[in-house]
């Protein structure tokens, strides 16, 4: 009689939840373009200091946030990256053959993982936004892309996971992010992303061992037990197609927004160029290297995917992305953009990062999503390598 009930309501509970994601969607759009139009730079994003009264300012600071992650923060590439990921949603829920990779880690539940990750964002803010200050860079944008997104995709599209999701990322995520990035990074010299990760992974660590004690929590991983997933290489598709390695290293590029999506990442990068006409000081923490970032990565991806395609072919998933968002970029930036740094920023990154990534979440227990092996390896490997390439002679700009 349960199950029969959890039946009835379900055609509701969708309703609900498609009628929630298309008003969010559009107060999201409209605030972006209201917030951009106030800006006196439309590519700019990141000059928010904490004032909460400053709502423009703040509203573009989040957008910016969404792409962060790359080292990019501007409004553009983040509206940019959530139409794209929009468009990506509606065409596979059509069975469009020219969807792409389905987002959400295959789940397809993209509407209530990015609007979790959101509300965790904003949540984050809200609680922390006061420890920004001017000229004073905080890691505030974790939420976005740690506890939040991979919880509802562990536990499922219910309200309560992500109402829990949302929280339990706001409240533990970016504290333990700033500790690391204060008391780690800035005395050690360790790139600030050593920091941002090890407070994705430390915070998640807490999130998924307390969601063990929730009752209002379900079994992880049951709900899909009643779902087809997709297969994340991409129906009909062969890992060792050329078309197949281009596609899936486009997508890498918006696979630590839980995206994973050509489209995705294409509107994302096209946002991010189009910023980088217009202001190119506004990228990369301000440093001008936009275009070696850009290199860095598009390199570190071709070559995660290539060296470990069959991986790919075997599994399904490989983190291939983990360099995207951490070694790649971060040596370009430690070592002022030269290409001595960019090349091997990128391939050892390619090497290290993603078989790291994959030993360290094969070794989480039941219950632990495996981006938590993800965010560890671009930590440690991060760590390890940028301190190590400073030893080479002629690295450095």
């Amino acid at each position: 009689m349960a199950a029969l009930r959890d039946n009835e309501s379900l055609p509701a509970t969708r309703i609900a939840t498609r009628v929630a994601t298309a008003a969010g969607c559009a107060a999201l759009v409209t605030l972006v373009v209201l917030a951009v139009a106030a800006s006196t730079d439309p590519a700019t994003g990141q000059a928010w200091s904490g004032a909460y009264t400053d709502a423009p300012g703040l509203v573009s600071w989040l957008i910016a946030s969404m792409t962060e992650p790359q080292f990019y923060a501007v409004a553009t590439a983040g509206l940019g990256l959530f139409l794209g990921g929009l468009f990506a949603h509606v065409a596979q829920r059509s069975s469009r053959p020219w969807a792409g990779f389905v987002q959400a880690c295959g789940t397809g539940i993209w509407p209530s993982v990015v609007g979790s990750a959101l509300a965790s964002l904003v949540l984050g803010v809200l609680a922390w936004g006061w420890t920004l200050q001017p000229r004073v860079w905080q890691p505030l944008f974790v939420p976005l892309v740690a506890t939040a997104p991979a919880m509802v995709v562990l536990y499922g599209p219910r309200l309560r996971v992500c109402v829990t999701a949302a929280i339990s990322g706001a409240l533990l995520t970016p504290p333990a992010s700033i500790l690391v990035v204060d008391y780690v990074c800035k005395p050690s010299h360790l790139p600030p992303v050593v920091g941002a990760t090890a407070g994705m992974w430390i915070g998640a660590l807490v999130a998924f061992g307390a969601c063990r004690y929730f009752p209002w929590m379900p079994a992880p991983g049951a709900w899909r037990a009643a779902r087809e997933v997709e297969n994340l290489t991409g129906t009909g598709t062969s890992t060792t197609s050329l078309l197949w390695v281009l596609r899936r290293a486009l997508a890498d590029f918006s696979e630590a927004q839980f995206f994973g999506n050509e489209w995705a990442s294409g509107a994302m990068l096209s946002g991010a160029v189009i910023a980088y006409l217009i202001s190119p000081s506004a990228f990369a923490y301000g440093s001008g290297l936009f275009l070696a970032v850009l290199t860095s990565q598009a390199v570190t991806a071709l070559a995660g995917v290539l060296i470990w395609r069959r991986r790919w072919q075997a599994l399904g998933f490989y983190p291939t992305f983990v360099p995207v968002v951490s070694v790649a970029p971060a040596t370009v930036l430690a070592f002022g953009g030269t290409p001595q740094s960019v090349i091997a920023g990128a391939l050892i990154g390619a090497l290290v990062g993603p078989p790291l990534a994959a030993a360290i979440s094969r070794r989480l227990p039941t219950g632990f999503h495996p981006f938590i092996g993800n965010v560890a390896s671009m930590s440690v490997s991060t760590a390890l390598i940028v301190p190590l390439l400073d030893l080479v002679p002629g690295i450095t700009s």
